[in-house]
């Protein structure tokens, strides 16, 4: 009887995340579309570094696809990789793939984590991250994935919301409400000093980092830095 409970149970546990993971994807499909509204200027100038030669390009938490059409608009036969471990971004994905023009062969959605990238040492031309690094269990292993899987002199593109400035009361409120927002938000966290991460990465092409402020976020997370890693 204990075994059929426990049976019965794990079935509950295993239908509860599948349940969460799928509301998650739609409810983040939604909730973007101002975001990205609003960061299209600062896209544009970081996927300007983007070059035409860049053949082969990796996305970190690809998500729904919302940078799909900076890809196709540079080269047309750009193989995309897509990476995130949830599988039910997959359909989004492919969706906004085919909407900005890319060939169904040349994206490829791959499940996974930036701590553990799938793929060889020196394999991708650039490493797309737009709002991944507040999530990822390990911020300076993924680093270390992303200059692994990158060329002598590929480029890491980044876009992430960060921790205010240390000593500030809005850093300490983020500290406060850290804790709920990983649990409402997919793991993600209020406090990193993603900045800093990155800029101690030891990418040896240097660092270009800009800060900001966005207002279609929630204050807690205004703080924004966008910028290029050189490998």
């Amino acid at each position: 009887m204990l075994g059929v409970q426990r049976i019965f149970q794990e079935h509950i546990i295993r239908r509860g995340r599948w349940c969460i993971r799928r509301v998650y994807s739609w409810f983040f499909n939604l909730l973007m579309q101002s975001y990205w509204n609003e960061i299209e200027d600062c896209k544009v100038k970081i996927f300007d570094k983007l070059s035409e030669k860049a053949e082969k390009v990796l996305e970190i938490g690809i998500g729904t696809g919302p940078n799909m059409r900076y890809y196709a608009a540079r080269n047309s036969n750009v193989t995309l990789y897509g990476l995130d471990p949830n599988p039910k971004m997959k359909k989004y994905a492919r969706k906004s793939a085919t909407k900005a023009g890319l060939k169904p062969k040349n994206f490829r959605f791959k499940q996974g984590v930036g701590e553990a990238i799938p793929l060889k040492d020196n394999s991708v031309d650039a490493v797309v991250a737009t709002l991944v690094l507040c999530s990822v269990s390990d911020v300076t292993q993924t680093l270390k994935e992303i200059k692994r899987v990158l060329r002598q002199g590929g480029v890491f593109i980044f876009l992430e919301h960060v921790a205010a400035k240390d000593g500030s009361f809005f850093k300490r409120l983020q500290k406060l409400l850290d804790p709920l927002q990983q649990r409402l938000a997919d793991g993600c966290h209020l406090a990193r000093n993603t900045r800093e991460c990155i800029l101690e990465a030891g990418f040896s092409g240097g660092v270009e980092v800009q800060t900001f402020s966005m207002y279609s976020f929630p204050w807690m997370t205004r703080p924004h830095i966008y910028g290029l890693a050189y490998n």
